[in-house]
C-alpha cells in the first residue's frame, strides 16, 4: 500500500515523497486513516514505528480542507514531553508543511520568553511545544486556545512520569469544546496513569496498539555483560570501542556527572566523544546534538536525555554503561539505533547496583536472556538473589509483649517460600516486600 491510498492532499504527497518514504509502516496505516475521520485516537507503538507522520499527515489535511474555527487561536498543538524530542517534531512538521502556506512555531522552555511571545504574536497555526513552558505563556493570557482543532499528545506516558499531568489538564480546559479532535500516543497502553488521563482527554477513542514494547527488535542485536564495578564497566567499555566497527555511538549512564567524566576520559584517549546532559543550557544542548548529527563527534555520552524521539540514523551501537531505572526507557535506549531498516548494537553492563533494573527489563522483554563474556573480562559478579529481612526483635518489644500473649495459646504456622531468580522477576509483590539481595554465586 502506497500513501496515495490515504487520498491526501497532492502536496502532503510530494513532502513524503521527497522525505525519501514510500510505504506507510503499520502504525501510519491504522493511525492516519483514523484520525482523518475526526475521531479521537490512543495509540500505542514502539520507537522507530514512525509514529510521527501518522499524525502530521492528518493533522497536515485537516488544515487544508477544513476552514478555521478561529482567526488567531493556533489549530493545531502538538505537545512532546523533552525540548529534544520536540525539536524532531518540529523538523519533520516543516518538511511535511512545505509548499503550503500555513506557519508554525516551536515553544521550549529554557529559551527566551519574549522571543516566544513575539512568535505566538504572529498567530501561528501549528505549535509544537514542552507542556511547562506552554501552560507559562497559557496562564499568563498569552495566547488562547478557544479555536484549538486538534491536540497531539506524543509520548504521553513520559509526560505524565516527567510529573505534567498538572499542565496538561491545564491545557485541556483550555481547549476544552466539543470540536476538538485528540490524538494521544505512548510506548504503552498499559501504563495506569495514561489510561486514567485518556478518560478525561478522549471521547470513544479508537484503540491502536501496534507491536508489544517488548516485542524483539529484529534489527537491534542486544548483548548483556555482567560487572563486577565501575573499573570493570570501563574496562569493557574501552574494549568495545577498540573492538568494535561502528560508525556512532550513544553511551547511556545513570548521572550526569558520569556523562562528563567519561566524555573526558575517551577525549584523553583521542576519541571524539562529547557529552549531553540536562546541566547544559539549551544553547548548548542544541549544539552538541546538531554537531552529533552532523557526524562531527563519534561518540555521545548522555543521560536519558537522550533516549527518546532523535532519529539519528548513523548510530550502529547503543552501550547502557548503566541500566536505566525504569524497564520502559531501556527499550527506547536501545532504540537509538537499527532505524530506518539499519541493522544495530545493544550492549548492556550489570553490576550489583544494576541488578534490579535488570530484573525489570527481563521481566518487561519476556525473553530468555544469557550473558555474554568478553575474553579476558569475565565476572566474578554472578548476580543477585532475593532475600528475606529479619525483623528486628528489640523494636517495639513492650508495645508487642500484651499481643504475644493472646498469641500464645493460638499454633503456630510455619510458612516457607522458595523463590527462584526468574520467578521473584515475574512477581514484582513479593520483590517489593523483600525489599533487599544478597550475592550469590548461582548461575
Amino acid at each position: 500500500m502506497a500513501f496515495t491510498a490515504f487520498n491526501l492532499d497532492s502536496r502532503l504527497l510530494r513532502a513524503v515523497e521527497h522525505m525519501g518514504f514510500e510505504q506507510p509502516t503499520d502504525i501510519q496505516l491504522q493511525a492516519i486513516p483514523a484520525a482523518m475521520t475526526g475521531q479521537d485516537v490512543i495509540a500505542s507503538s514502539k520507537t522507530g514505528s514512525g509514529k510521527t507522520l501518522a499524525f502530521l499527515l492528518p493533522a497536515m489535511q485537516r488544515l487544508i480542507k477544513n476552514r478555521a474555527l478561529s482567526k488567531k487561536d493556533p489549530r493545531v498543538l502538538i505537545l512532546t514531553p523533552t525540548r529534544e524530542l520536540a525539536k524532531q517534531v518540529f523538523s519533520h512538521l516543516k518538511a511535511v508543511s512545505a509548499g503550503t502556506q500555513y506557519k508554525s512555531a516551536l515553544i521550549l522552555g529554557g529559551e527566551n520568553f519574549n522571543d516566544q511571545v513575539k512568535v505566538l504574536d504572529k498567530n501561528p497555526d501549528f505549535i509544537v511545544a514542552t507542556p511547562g513552558r506552554l501552560a507559562d505563556h497559557l496562564s499568563k493570557g498569552l495566547f488562547y486556545l478557544n479555536g484549538l482543532e486538534l491536540l497531539i499528545l506524543d509520548e504521553a506516558d513520559r509526560m505524565l512520569d516527567l510529573g505534567f499531568a498538572k499542565q496538561l489538564k491545564q491545557i485541556n480546559e483550555a481547549a476544552d469544546h466539543r470540536k476538538r479532535q485528540t490524538l494521544m500516543f505512548s510506548a504503552t497502553l498499559e501504563h495506569g496513569q495514561v489510561e486514567e488521563f485518556a478518560k478525561d482527554l478522549l471521547k470513544k477513542p479508537k484503540r491502536i496498539a501496534i507491536g508489544a514494547i517488548s516485542s524483539e527488535h529484529k534489527d537491534i542485536t542486544q548483548r548483556f555483560y555482567l560487572s563486577d564495578h565501575l573499573d570493570h564497566k570501563q574496562a569493557l567499555l574501552e574494549s568495545f570501542i577498540a573492538n568494535e566497527d561502528y560508525q556512532q555511538m550513544i553511551i547511556f549512564t545513570a548521572t550526569r556527572a558520569d556523562t562528563e567524566r567519561l566524555a573526558k576520559e575517551l577525549n584523553d584517549k583521542e576519541l571524539s566523544a562529547v557529552a549531553l546532559s540536562g546541566d547544559l543550557a539549551q544553547s548548548e544542548r542544541n549544539r552538541v546534538m546538531e554537531a552529533f548529527s552532523k557526524g562531527q563527534n563519534k561518540i555521545l555520552v548522555t543521560t536519558d536525555l537522550a533516549s527518546r524521539g532523535l532519529d539519528l540514523v548513523n548510530v550502529s551501537h547503543v552501550i547502557n554503561f548503566d541500566l536505566p531505572k525504569h524497564a520502559e526507557e531501556y527499550i527506547h535506549r536501545v532504540g537509538r539505533t537499527g532505524r530506518a531498516g539499519s541493522k544495530g548494537d545493544a550492549m548492556s553492563f550489570i553490576g550489583p547496583k544494576d541488578w534490579q533494573s535488570y530484573l525489570n527489563i527481563k521481566a518487561l522483554l519476556q525473553q530468555d536472556i544469557e550473558f555474554s563474556v568478553v575474553e579476558g573480562l569475565a565476572a566474578k559478579f554472578k548476580g543477585l538473589k532475593p532475600k528475606v529481612e529479619k525483623k528486628d526483635k528489640s523494636k517495639g518489644s513492650k508495645a508487642k509483649s500484651a499481643q504475644s500473649k493472646k498469641k500464645r495459646s493460638q499454633p503456630k504456622v510455619k510458612k516457607k517460600v522458595i523463590l527462584t531468580d526468574e520467578g521473584f522477576a515475574d512477581m514484582p509483590m513479593l520483590r517489593k516486600k523483600a525489599g533487599s539481595y544478597v550475592e550469590s554465586d548461582d548461575e
